[in-house]
């Protein structure tokens, strides 16, 4: 497991929504069905998220399915597999399942930089269930 931010709080330390939801999906992957994710995908997302509007006052994650690991800061392992950028609201709706990642990209609400065949594997199916965001 990556040592990179292993005990920090994402939500602590950011404005957005996603941060929390992030927490959790961090939480989510130490778990039995995180450990199937990584054998499943095995690949790694940056996200760059704006606070207000999509390309303004991004904070950037990483959703590490190889090492199974979740921390604010860019990618320090060379290029990510993909790269998405994306509004705060439209994150969560994306993460959550209220918008379906194809509409989003359609809409201009997600740009994604990097191979597309791994940003296909980018779904809603990855990130828990949140009880409350």
């Amino acid at each position: 497991m990556g040592a990179q931010g292993d005990g920090e709080k994402l939500a602590s330390s950011s404005k957005l929504k996603s941060a929390a939801l992030l927490d959790m999906m961090k939480e989510h992957i130490k778990g039995p069905e995180g450990k199937g994710l990584l054998e499943k995908i095995g690949l790694v997302y940056q996200m760059n998220i704006g606070e207000k509007k999509l390309g303004f006052q991004e904070e950037s994650f990483v959703i590490d399915l190889k090492e199974g690991n979740v921390y604010k800061g860019a990618y320090k392992g060379g290029k990510p597999d993909a790269t998405f950028s994306f509004a705060d609201q439209d994150f969560v709706a994306v993460a959550t399942g209220k918008l379906n990642p194809q509409m989003a990209f359609i809409r201009g609400k997600m740009r994604i930089k990097g191979s597309m065949k791994a940003a296909q594997k980018f779904t809603p199916d990855i990130f828990p269930k949140p009880s409350k965001l």
